[in-house]
């Protein structure tokens, strides 16, 4: 990253703030007065990595952070929405962000636009993309057809199908997706880009005797593999489970008071790379969450060497 302050106000070195950043996050810090006092507490700890001949830096030097654009170039595979903007435009901007040749790229139903299929092509990757009510005469038309042919004892229409099932805490769940090819039938087939593929996961779920049945519809360029495209399914609802939830409940971004300029967006920045961080480091560490693993980082020296060890 270029540090674009002026050089003779650069007493403390761009790397070193951006270490205090990185380990105190790991460590549990979430404003700007927690770096300081992070890096007050560590110096001994952070002068192993860096010199920080100029001790630490205080509450307004790391705010100033907040001024960093999206013009650094760190490619983080996250976008921010514009002002007077909304998501189908940030899509195609995180899209330019990185090489996704030979990669599906799955994005829910606000996301399902034809511009952002033909995106998606045109840097040779495939895309699995959730229909719903936005799609209008398209998502009821697939329902419909899809509906139709399982309902069917036996359906020349249906290309391939694939079943899972999991248990755990008193609930069942199973899946199903079903796969159709022969869609030459579907009038808005040629406006999509190398659509391909329908597909339809019906999902049940028993707990306490209760049973419910949730049918989700998808379009894709995939050919008609039922199980690539249940796990491409299954691997985008893990990024709510696995990402936002830990990201709100761990790191309480919903709740992070750091705003002024790109410091909202700077350190969502930090938090993902944290984040990364500690999923990487959990397998040396056996039996912890990421919310335990930051306290033992913050409490022990040896267990942060150890995660900085295991990713850098």
């Amino acid at each position: 990253m270029k540090d674009p302050r002026v050089e003779r106000t650069k007493l403390y070195p761009l790397e070193e703030i951006l270490f205090v950043l990185l380990c105190g996050s790991i460590c549990g810090a979430e404003s700007w007065r927690d770096f300081v006092m992070f890096g007050q507490e560590k110096l001994d700890f952070l002068r192993e990595y860096f010199p920080f001949s100029a001790g630490m830096a205080c509450k307004n030097t790391f705010a100033r952070v907040s001024a960093f654009g999206a013009d650094s170039r760190l490619d983080l595979a996250q976008q921010k929405v514009a002002q007077k903007s909304n998501e189908i435009t940030a899509i195609a901007a995180l899209l330019d962000l990185r090489d996704v040749a030979g990669h599906i790229i799955t994005i829910d139903a606000m996301g399902c636009q034809r511009s952002s299929a033909k995106k998606i092509r045109d840097k040779g990757a495939d895309y699995v993309l959730a229909l719903k009510g936005n799609q209008g005469t398209l998502n009821d038309d697939v329902r419909l057809f899809l509906e139709s042919e399982v309902a069917k004892s036996v359906s020349m229409a249906i290309s391939d199908t694939y079943s899972e099932s999991d248990a755990g805490h008193g609930r069942v769940e199973s899946r199903r997706c079903v796969v159709s090819s022969q869609i030459d039938w579907l009038e808005q087939k040629t406006p999509w880009s190398g659509l391909t593929s329908i597909a339809m996961i019906e999902e049940t779920r028993e707990f306490k005797g209760r049973i419910s049945v949730e049918r989700r519809f998808f379009i894709s360029s995939l050919a008609a593999n039922a199980r690539q495209i249940a796990q491409a399914v299954r691997a985008h609802w893990a990024i709510e489970n696995t990402l936002h939830w830990t990201l709100d409940v761990v790191f309480n971004e919903d709740r992070s008071t750091v705003r002024k300029d790109h410091a909202s967006q700077n350190m969502a920045i930090v938090r993902h790379v944290v984040l990364n961080i500690l999923n990487t480091a959990k397998k040396q560490f056996k039996g912890i969450g990421v919310k335990t693993l930051r306290k033992k980082a913050g409490w022990g020296n040896e267990n942060l060497r150890l995660i900085l060890k295991h990713n850098f």
